[in-house]
């Protein structure tokens, strides 16, 4: 008989590729998932990875279990939180893949919420590319995602508007605009800019924002692209240049180190969505998170405060 364990290390070594990694993603040792594995390869008859030193490769055949494993291992956990909920008990496991900001800036708050009325339900955050975040979504690796980019790759996606996060331009200290109670649209494409990659929530907004005056982010005079809004952040303070923040992050990382400008007529938001995959069932733990997201969203205390 098929252990469902042994499918679930399966998985994570699938999805790693590295026994060690999936040993640490499951809190085994490596031996044990090794164990694991040989242990479902005896069970088939049939090698499921290719191993070449510490590199990994999926067989055909471990390519071919890959999805029914994901199921399996769905199933056997909707199982345990259905059988457990009949005990009038909101029990479970809920993965929600997030973007960087949404991650570390909004998700622990709703978490420590939501986890205050469900504490018997456990919730693991992956951060990662909104693009990763919407397949693993799509492909049942995650229950819930936090975004902000517009998808139009995976129709199942059921998704609401979650929040506006605000986007501001922030500025040294000792810059010209910091002086300024407001400058014109127009003065952008005099200003050296600190800018988030182009495929991230942020630039989206403001490329949106700034078409509208048609001004083009082609235009600006982008001296350094970065990866994440906490480097953006620093880079400013130090006089680098001026670039487009989150407020949530000016507020908790640099208020009184930068100077927010205001441009006029110029107002930034980047709105964040809470997606689901709708073709699949939701366990009674996933459907008391919607409910709690979708329903309270923009109703919770200090959230709104945050961004």
């Amino acid at each position: 008989m098929l252990d469902v364990h042994q499918l679930n290390v399966f998985l994570a070594a699938a999805e790693t590729l590295n026994f060690t990694q999936a040993a640490q993603r499951l809190h085994m040792t490596q031996p044990s998932v090794s164990q694991h594995i040989q242990g479902l390869e005896r069970h088939f008859d049939m090698q499921l990875f290719l191993r070449n030193g510490r590199n990994l490769e999926l067989t055909e055949a471990g390519i071919a279990l890959l999805p029914l494993a994901r199921e399996a291992v769905s199933l056997s956990i909707r199982i345990d939180e259905t059988m457990e909920s009949l005990k009038g008990k909101i029990y479970g496991h809920l993965i929600v893949g997030c973007s960087t900001t949404p991650g570390k800036y909004i998700l622990p708050q709703l978490l420590a919420r939501f986890h205050r009325i469900y504490p018997q339900v456990r919730v693991t955050c992956q951060v990662a590319p909104q693009t990763e975040t919407l397949r693993s979504v799509a492909e049942g690796e995650a229950h819930f995602a936090l975004y902000s980019i517009t998808n139009e790759s995976y129709p199942d996606i059921e998704a609401v508007s979650f929040l506006c996060d605000p986007i501001v331009l922030i500025a040294p200290l000792d810059h010209p605009w910091a002086k300024r109670e407001i400058i014109e649209p127009s003065e952008l494409l005099e200003g050296d800019f600190i800018m988030r990659e182009t495929s991230s929530g942020t630039f989206s907004a403001v490329r949106e924002a700034l078409a509208q005056h048609n001004i083009s982010t082609a235009d600006l005079r982008i001296l350094i692209t970065l990866g994440n809004a906490e480097a953006i952040a620093l880079a400013v303070q130090e006089g680098i240049g001026v670039g487009f923040l989150s407020q949530m992050v000016v507020d908790r990382l640099c208020r009184g180190k930068v100077a927010e400008v205001r441009v006029r007529g110029v107002e930034i938001c980047r709105e964040i969505f809470i997606g689901r995959n709708s073709r699949r069932p939701a366990t009674s733990a996933q459907t008391a998170f919607w409910d709690f997201l979708t329903q309270n969203g923009e109703r919770l205390p200090g959230l709104n405060d945050a961004v």
